[in-house]
């Protein structure tokens, strides 16, 4: 059964702070080539900068708490995480069906994360490209993927 997807046209302090919280306990459970250090450095720039580039939308539980999300800008799919305790229940499924009805069409996804990657793969998309690092320059192999 889908799930209700809500845009996050403004995000309250809660909500940030459930984000981060759902982006950290998702990469470290999928994420495992990141190191501590890694997610240290990345969890500043989710929160502070990243968050604010992209439009957000969300999926919420019974009671109103956040248990995943997507970010997307243009027709890239930039950030999509749901909460371990919350996988395969759909969530990714749904939230990526409301991103592609928006117009997405593209993501890159790191290598490394197969669970990520068959996931893309299984909705639909393709391997367009890949690149050595990732955009920042980090030696985390990026698959470009486009809708096929």
């Amino acid at each position: 059964m889908p799930h209700r997807v809500e845009a996050l046209l403004t995000l309250t302090t809660a909500d940030r702070q459930r984000l981060v919280e759902v982006w950290e306990s998702a990469v470290r459970a999928t994420h495992h080539f990141l190191t501590e250090d890694d997610i240290q450095f990345f969890k500043p720039l989710v929160r502070d900068a990243y968050l604010d580039t992209v439009k957000l939308a969300c999926v919420r539980d019974g009671e109103g708490r956040i248990t995943g999300f997507i970010g997307t800008h243009k027709i890239g799919v930039e950030m999509l995480f749901v909460d371990p305790a919350q996988h395969g229940y759909g969530i990714g499924r749904s939230l990526l069906r409301h991103a592609l009805d928006q117009g997405a069409s593209q993501v890159d996804v790191n290598e490394q994360n197969s669970q990520a990657v068959g996931f893309y793969q299984h909705m639909g998309f393709e391997i367009a490209s890949r690149s050595k690092v990732d955009g920042l320059g980090k030696p985390f192999p990026i698959l470009h993927l486009r809708l096929a």
